[in-house]
């Protein structure tokens, strides 16, 4: 009989999402009349921009005429595509990306877990708490962890603890660690970092050989100009991190899989007989074997992010979001709430009353104002007794929520 792979069987019962869904589900089978608002997932709303639906139509249009017809793409991506990308996002603000070392893939969550393939089973983890849960599953189902404790912490995994008493920043580990998770702006707490904490980070990752994953989905949402966009931005960087981007949060490309991951071509390393290997080689190597590329009609969406049009476009989402946040922010902290995040970032970081648990808000929050946001305990240990609320959604269910809540829902 065929062997399955067990490391599957240490995660825990359910994924944090399918749990929430599955409550909701129940709930809006027993309540028909209500009508629940879902402020839980990370996914946006609002339509494409226009400049990116534009480009897309053409190139459907290239794929019906033999001239311009397209087939199988690079794996890595088109360089039309790259090459802007590295010129705006990287270059602009000082950073030596070139587009060879940028890789164009369906989903940086994907590619969060993939890039586990080309890296060896005896690394030392370390992962903030809480956690996008996606970074320590991932690692389970490749066997880099033990079992599951009673509060859901792994063996094998070095937690660093995010409270409001360090606002919301890991502080640098006292152990050597090989691989190190950072997150900003940060999902779920909404923190950011300073070029000052990420240079910290980058010094200790240079001094031990660590890599760092840094996930700056949220990039776009910064607008405090003091705050770094990329890890990049940061002296040395080149030489220890691994930067992960999507066009899902900025340009709405959450049903249409576009993202990006930097590799660059400098970082190394250790193969089991001590000698350096480039990681780019071995990631291209990778996505060569195992990804045909992402189409050539979204790539043709993406690419339209990068006009004047497309800029001012995004701009404009992206602006709607942070609005829908200020006015989750001022709701909550007039509902007597205490809050964080929420400013550079599109999610607010809610501590819950009266000593209520994390899931046990969730469910007053659900039964009492039919709104749905997401259990903190659910990204960690150290998010029991938090709960985040996104700002992704439509003006009027944001404010009819947040009037539900201020209205109705009674802290005592």
């Amino acid at each position: 009989m065929a062997t399955i792979n067990d490391n599957y069987l240490k995660l825990k019962a359910g994924y944090l999402f399918p749990e929430i869904a599955r409550r909701v589900n129940t709930f809006a089978a027993e309540n028909p009349e209500a009508a629940v608002i879902r402020l839980g997932i990370g996914d946006v709303t609002e339509p494409l921009p226009v400049a990116c639906r534009t480009a897309m139509i053409q190139a459907i249009e290239d794929l019906g005429d033999r001239a311009t017809f397209k087939g199988y793409g690079p794996e890595q991506g088109y360089a039309w595509l790259r090459e802007k990308i590295a010129a705006h996002d990287f270059q602009a603000r000082g950073c030596d990306i070139s587009a060879e070392e940028i890789f164009i893939s369906d989903g940086s969550k994907c590619d969060n877990g993939n890039i586990l393939d080309i890296l060896g089973n005896d690394n030392k983890i370390a992962v903030t708490d809480p956690v996008y849960p996606v970074y320590v599953d991932t690692n389970v189902m490749a066997g880099h962890t033990g079992e599951a404790n009673e509060k859901g912490e792994y063996a094998g995994l070095v937690y660093l603890p995010v409270t409001a008493a360090n606002n919301f920043t890991a502080q640098i580990p006292t152990e050597k660690v090989d691989l190190i998770y950072l997150c900003f702006p940060n999902n779920p707490t909404g923190a950011t970092a300073t070029k000052e904490h990420l240079q910290a980070w980058v010094d200790y990752a240079r001094h031990h050989g660590s890599i760092i994953f840094f996930d700056a989905a949220y990039e776009a949402y910064i607008t405090d100009p003091a705050l770094p966009h990329s890890i990049y931005e940061i002296p040395g960087a080149k030489d220890c991190a691994i930067e992960f981007r999507s066009f899902s949060k900025n340009a709405g490309f959450t049903g249409t899989r576009c993202a990006l991951t930097v590799v660059p071509k400098n970082l190394t390393g250790k193969a089991q007989d001590g000698t350096d290997v480039e990681i780019w080689k071995l990631w291209n190597r990778r996505q060569s074997t195992k990804f045909n590329g992402v189409s050539y009609i979204v790539q043709r969406g993406a690419e339209a992010v990068y006009t004047p049009e497309g800029q001012a476009q995004i701009k404009e989402l992206v602006s709607f979001y942070l609005e829908n946040a200020q006015i989750i922010r001022e709701q909550l902290t007039a509902a007597g709430l205490q809050i964080y995040g929420g400013v550079n970032a599109p999610y607010v970081w809610v501590k819950t009353p009266h000593g209520l648990s994390s899931w046990d808000f969730f469910d007053k929050l659900l039964h009492t104002c039919h709104v749905v946001g997401t259990p903190g305990s659910g990204f960690g240990a150290a998010g029991e007794g938090y709960f985040r609320i996104s700002a992704f959604n439509s003006r009027e269910n944001v404010t009819t929520a947040m009037a539900r809540i201020t209205q109705k829902f009674k802290l005592g």
